[in-house]
C-alpha cells in the first residue's frame, strides 16, 4: 500500500500542494471499483450456516448408511447431531476462524478447525462415558461422523478460500478508509493500521486535512494528502468510501466538530483514534480496527446484516404489491391516455442514496407541453399545468405507483424511507439543502415510496421553510430508528395516511 501511496506522489507533476492533492484525489478516484462492497460480517454468518448445515447433514447421512439399517431411527440422534453441529460452531468461533482471513487460508487455519471438532468429540465421550450412554450411540457413527465430517469441512473450507480470494481480487471486501489529521498524530496510527490491514481488510487511500502548513505534511507514513474536508465529501459522493478515522486528539474538540459538521451526512462508519490520546477509558468503551483502539462516532445507519434484510423485504413485499396493483395500475393508465395527449409515465431525476442522480417513475399528471421535469415550481392548488386525471391521482398518490419498479427492478428506491425530493425543489424559493442545515443527512439511506414523515402529515405541498424542516426532521429521526418492525408499520399506517390530501395538489 505503501508503494501505491508512493507511485501517486511521483505521478503527481504540478508544484504547489494543492495541485498534487487534486491530481492524487483524480488519480484514487478513478481508480476507485464503483461495485458495491461485500460485509464481512455477513459472509462470516453464512459460512457459520454453511457450516453447521454441513456438519449435521455429514452426521445424519452416516447415521442413514450405518445405524438406520440395523436400528431404525433413535431420537436421541436427532438431539445430538444438531446439539454437537451448533458446538462445533460455537468452537470455531472462539477460535476466530470465522474471519476473511482465516478464510484465505484454508491450509494454515486446518489444524485450528480439525482441534476445534476434535474437541467437540472429546467433549461428546466424556459426556458418553460419564453419564453412562455406552450402549446410546454408535461407536462406529461418531467414527465415521468424525472422519466424513473433516472431509467435507476441509473441501467446503477450499470452496470458501476460492470464493474469498475472488471477492478480494475485485475489491468487494476491502474497507475503503482514510484517514483525517495529518502531522505527528497521524503517523502512528497509519502505521498500526498499515500492520493490520491484512487481517482487518482495510485499504487505506490516504490523509484528508484542512491545515496547510508544515504541520500537515505532503505525505505521512507514505501515504499521501489528498485534500480537504469539503475535497472528503466530494469524494465520498462520487467514489465508494466506508470509513474514516479521525487521528485528532480529543483536546482539539472545536476542529473536530467542525469536521464531524461536514461528514455526518455521508453514509459512512467514522471512528476517532485512541492511539494517541493521554485520555484513558475502559477497554469496554474502544472497539478495535485491527490493533488500533477507537472510538465509534457515527455508523452507517443500515449496514451488515440489516442491507440483507432490508433488501429482501423490499424485493418480497415490492414484488407482491406490484402484483397487487397491476389492474389499478392498468386502468389509470387507460385513464391518463383517454384524458390527455402524452405518454402514460413521466420520469424525474432526482437524489437517491448518497446523493447519487436516480431516474424514478410516475404517472404523468400534467399535460404534455406543460412538464417540470426540474421540478423548478411547486405544484399549487387549482395548478393549470395538472390534468383532471393528475388532480385525482396527485390527491390518492396513485401516480408514485410506478415507483414499485424502481424498488423492484432496479433497487434505487427502497418501500420505506425519506420520500426522494426533485434536485432542484425549493421551499419559500429556496433550495431544501439553503433551507435546511444537514438536509443531505436523508440521503444516508435509500429513499422510499412512503417514509415516517408521510405517515406523520408531512407529505405534499412543501410552499414554506417549515414544511420542509419538520419533513427532514421526520426522515432523520426513521433514519436513527430503523427496523424491520418500523418499516411494517409504516406501511400498515401509510393507507390512511393517504386520506388525509389537504396538502396534496
Amino acid at each position: 500500500m505503501c508503494a501505491f501511496a508512493l507511485r501517486d506522489i511521483k505521478a503527481a507533476a504540478p508544484a504547489n500542494d494543492d495541485s498534487r492533492a487534486a491530481s492524487r484525489l483524480a488519480e484514487i478516484s478513478a481508480d476507485a471499483r464503483p461495485i458495491p462492497a461485500y460485509s464481512p460480517v455477513v459472509l462470516a454468518g453464512l459460512v457459520r450456516i454453511l457450516e453447521f448445515a454441513l456438519i449435521t447433514a455429514t452426521g445424519f447421512a452416516v447415521h442413514r448408511l450405518h445405524v438406520a439399517p440395523g436400528y431404525g431411527y433413535g431420537f436421541e440422534y436427532f438431539i445430538v447431531i444438531p446439539g454437537m453441529a451448533l458446538l462445533a460452531v460455537v468452537a470455531w468461533q472462539a477460535l476466530d476462524l470465522y474471519t476473511p482471513a482465516a478464510f484465505r487460508t484454508p491450509i494454515g487455519q486446518g489444524l485450528k478447525l480439525a482441534g476445534g471438532w476434535t474437541l467437540v468429540f472429546l467433549a461428546a465421550l466424556a459426556a458418553i462415558f460419564f453419564l453412562k450412554l455406552d450402549n446410546a450411540l454408535s461407536r462406529v457413527w461418531l467414527l465415521g461422523w468424525y472422519a466424513g465430517g473433516l472431509a467435507v469441512l476441509a473441501a467446503e473450507r477450499f470452496a470458501v478460500a476460492a470464493v474469498v480470494r475472488s471477492l478480494t481480487q475485485q475489491g468487494k471486501l476491502d474497507r475503503r478508509t482514510v484517514v483525517v489529521g495529518g502531522g505527528p498524530a497521524a503517523e502512528p496510527v497509519l502505521r498500526a493500521l498499515a500492520a493490520s490491514q491484512q487481517d482487518s481488510d482495510l485499504r487505506i487511500l490516504g490523509v484528508f486535512d484542512d491545515r496547510r502548513d508544515d504541520r500537515s505534511p505532503d505525505v505521512v507514513a507514505g501515504y499521501p494528502k489528498l485534500g480537504t474536508i469539503d475535497d472528503l465529501v466530494e469524494f465520498a459522493r462520487h467514489t465508494r468510501l466506508d470509513l474514516v478515522i479521525f487521528t485528532l486528539p480529543i483536546s482539539a474538540e472545536t476542529r473536530l466538530l467542525q469536521m464531524l459538521r461536514k461528514l455526518w451526512v455521508l453514509p459512512i462508519d467514522i471512528r476517532l483514534a485512541a492511539h494517541t490520546n493521554k485520555l484513558r477509558f475502559r477497554p469496554r468503551s474502544y472497539s478495535y480496527i485491527g490493533n488500533v483502539p477507537v472510538l465509534d462516532v457515527f455508523d452507517k445507519p443500515i449496514a451488515d446484516w440489516d442491507v440483507l434484510i432490508k433488501s429482501a423485504f423490499d424485493k418480497i413485499v415490492g414484488a407482491l404489491c406490484l402484483l397487487l396493483f397491476a389492474p389499478v395500475m392498468a386502468a389509470v393508465a387507460l385513464a391518463i391516455k383517454l384524458d390527455s395527449r402524452g405518454p402514460v409515465l413521466f420520469r424525474q431525476t432526482r437524489y437517491g442514496f448518497n446523493n447519487e442522480k436516480i431516474e424514478v417513475y410516475k404517472f404523468r399528471s400534467m399535460y404534455a407541453d406543460k412538464l417540470d421535469p426540474a421540478a423548478a415550481k411547486l405544484v399549487t392548488k387549482g395548478d393549470p399545468r395538472v390534468t383532471r386525471v393528475g388532480r385525482f391521482i396527485r390527491k390518492t398518490s396513485l401516480d408514485e405507483l410506478p415507483q414499485l419498479f424502481n424498488v423492484v427492478f432496479q433497487g434505487n428506491l427502497s418501500l420505506v424511507g425519506p420520500r426522494p425530493h426533485a434536485m432542484h425543489a425549493r421551499a419559500a424559493e429556496h433550495l431544501y439543502d439553503e433551507v435546511v442545515d444537514g438536509y443531505f443527512a436523508r440521503h444516508r439511506v435509500k429513499p422510499g415510496l412512503t417514509g415516517w414523515a408521510q405517515i406523520n402529515g408531512w407529505r405534499g405541498e412543501t410552499d414554506t421553510p417549515e414544511k420542509i424542516q419538520k419533513r427532514v426532521e421526520c426522515d432523520l429521526y426513521y433514519i436513527e430508528n430503523w427496523s424491520i418492525l418500523l418499516d411494517i408499520y409504516i406501511l400498515a399506517l401509510t393507507p390512511i395516511a393517504l386520506l388525509k390530501t389537504e396538502n396534496a395538489y
